[in-house]
């Protein structure tokens, strides 16, 4: 993108965010809360003797209508089946995507809850029957409109965008050359010894994104895409490899009572895992003409950032040569 161009989202002011919740139907009470959020634009809306909205503003050019209408409707299957998600509230005609002056965004009740508790083993038994319910549903057949979760997809495409861009600092380039194409490698062969059924995930399914009141409420399914069921999983897993074990046995336990998991899959926990650190600085590298990023992520695109980003690929390295995650 050209720098001298305004970035599109500094389009997006307070009174036009209103202008397009009220445009809904809705009136506004004039409060307006911008919400933590990079990749999109995410506010709470006050509305008048009512309970406030969720106003997100999906990022120009990143996903087709069709993409994200199938994140939609996904969302709106689980919560036929009482399945605790939050999917976006339709319109008068029954459609979930919204548009106004040039944005793409949708509403979404406010659902109130905390991060979960991931050393309760009952919260985790509880959030393991939620993403096995999830996953009986997903598995019924894939996404046609949305991407997969791939070593070309996370981790290819990363590798090159930052080597092609001129991210890695002139001395470090060698060393991250190198050690990506040994990791890709890695991973490559990593993923074709295991075969999985691909499934519809929720894709970015971290404790921030789990909601907590009573009962586990999953939100923001933005990277949805089709992979394999544990990708779901591994990240609610902290700790040394005794305390993940246990974790990810209580995860199973609850998961199993509504759908089948394959074992073989526990043997790309790190793999996945290095998919995602490789996207992430890629990610950070694509968006950095956002005036967002640099403001929030001072730190990026430093000689200490990238020196720290190539020993944590070192150690994943390392990591896809130990013995993987078992449950006996």
């Amino acid at each position: 993108m050209n720098e001298s161009l305004p970035h599109p989202y500094q389009a997006l002011t307070p009174d036009l965010v209103l202008d397009a919740v009220e445009s809904g139907g809705y009136v506004s009470d004039a409060r307006i809360l911008a919400l933590n959020s990079y990749e999109n634009r995410v506010y709470q809306v006050g509305i008048e003797d009512n309970q406030p909205l969720i106003a997100k503003f999906y990022r120009p050019e990143r996903w087709t209508n069709a993409q994200i209408q199938e994140e939609h409707d996904f969302t709106q299957a689980l919560l036929e089946l009482e399945v605790s998600v939050v999917p976006p509230l339709p319109d008068e005609q029954g459609q979930t995507l919204r548009e106004f002056a040039g944005f793409r965004y949708a509403l979404y009740p406010r659902q109130g809850g905390h991060a979960p508790n991931l050393d309760d083993f009952e919260q985790l038994l509880s959030l393991g029957r939620v993403l096995g319910r999830m996953h009986a549903l997903g598995r019924s057949r894939p996404f046609t409109e949305r991407p997969e979760l791939s070593v070309d997809s996370y981790a290819r495409q990363s590798y090159d965008f930052l080597l092609n861009q001129g991210f890695i600092p002139p001395s470090l380039e060698e060393s991250y050359r190198t050690l990506g194409a040994d990791l890709i490698d890695r991973l490559d062969a990593a993923f074709a010894q295991i075969e999985y059924t691909r499934i519809r995930l929720h894709g970015d399914c971290h404790p921030g994104n789990i909601l907590w009141r009573d009962a586990p409420h999953f939100v923001d399914f933005d990277d949805a895409r089709n992979g394999p069921a544990v990708q779901d999983l591994w990240m609610l897993l902290s700790g040394n490899r005794e305390q993940q074990t246990l974790q990810l046995a209580e995860i199973l336990e609850g998961y199993q009572e509504f759908c089948d998991f394959n074992f073989a899959e526990l043997t790309l926990i790190e793999a996945l895992r290095s998919l995602r650190i490789m996207h992430y600085s890629a990610w950070l590298a694509r968006r950095w003409e956002d005036p967002a990023f640099p403001k929030h992520f001072p730190w990026f695109n430093t000689e200490r950032y990238w020196g720290e980003h190539i020993l944590e690929l070192r150690e994943q390295l390392a990591a896809l040569q130990e013995p993987p995650l078992a449950i006996f």
